[in-house]
């Protein structure tokens, strides 16, 4: 079946957020433990769900540290945060060529719509899937589910675009192609261990896959 439809995580897929998000858990983390996280320890925690991450720390303190770790990823934001080489180019293309577009993320929707709105993103999705919406994060299908139906699209003809484990999984829970993305800070060999059924070197690179020709 033709693809028609491209879902996209945000954070490490289309944005570059990951000097943002490693410095907010690293400033938070410093708050509630002290020297005893370095920039190498939070990787792990980029993707998931805040609550997920930080209730693991301390159940009693979760909500105090989830503020804790807004407030400071809301006030550098617009400072931290960037494309990546070639998204807006590509995303565009797609626009223009009529394909379905939608953003599935683990973020809240008040900063998921201000990196959108920063790197005029905003402008190509019509429907965009946020923490807030659904029950159930990523890697479960549920996110997934909902974008493909609010886009009016079969998982068959669709594909899941992200940097992350928890993206490829929703994907293939969901019924939908997978394609991970090269420049996640996870790195290449990590993605591939989870099978995605393609690896983006660029993010032009999804073109052909939908039967677009950059030059079209």
């Amino acid at each position: 079946m033709t693809i028609n439809t491209l879902l996209f995580d945000l954070d490490g897929t289309l944005i570059d957020t990951n000097d943002l998000i490693i410095e907010s858990f690293l400033h938070t983390l410093n708050h509630y433990y002290p020297e005893q996280y370095g920039r190498e320890d939070v990787l792990t925690f980029l993707g998931p769900p805040l609550y997920d991450t930080f209730v693991k720390m301390d159940e009693s303190r979760v909500d105090e540290m989830v503020t804790h770790y807004r407030g400071f990823n809301m006030t550098n934001h617009d400072r931290l945060v960037k494309e990546f080489d070639g998204v807006y180019e590509t995303v565009k293309i797609l626009h223009e060529k009529g394909l379905k577009l939608g953003i599935v993320t683990t973020k809240m929707r008040q900063t998921v719509v201000m990196g959108l709105k920063l790197t005029g993103l905003d402008q190509f999705f019509d429907v965009v899937v946020c923490l807030d919406d659904v029950t159930n994060a990523k890697p479960d299908p549920e996110p997934v589910q909902l974008a493909l139906r609010q886009l009016g699209a079969s998982p068959e003809e669709a594909i899941m675009v992200g940097d992350n484990y928890h993206d490829i999984l929703a994907g293939k829970n969901a019924g939908t192609k997978t394609a991970a993305v090269s420049w996640t800070i996870k790195g290449v060999e990590y993605l591939q261990s989870f099978e995605p059924d393609y690896m983006l070197t660029h993010m032009e690179d999804i073109l052909p896959l939908v039967g677009v020709n950059k030059g079209e």
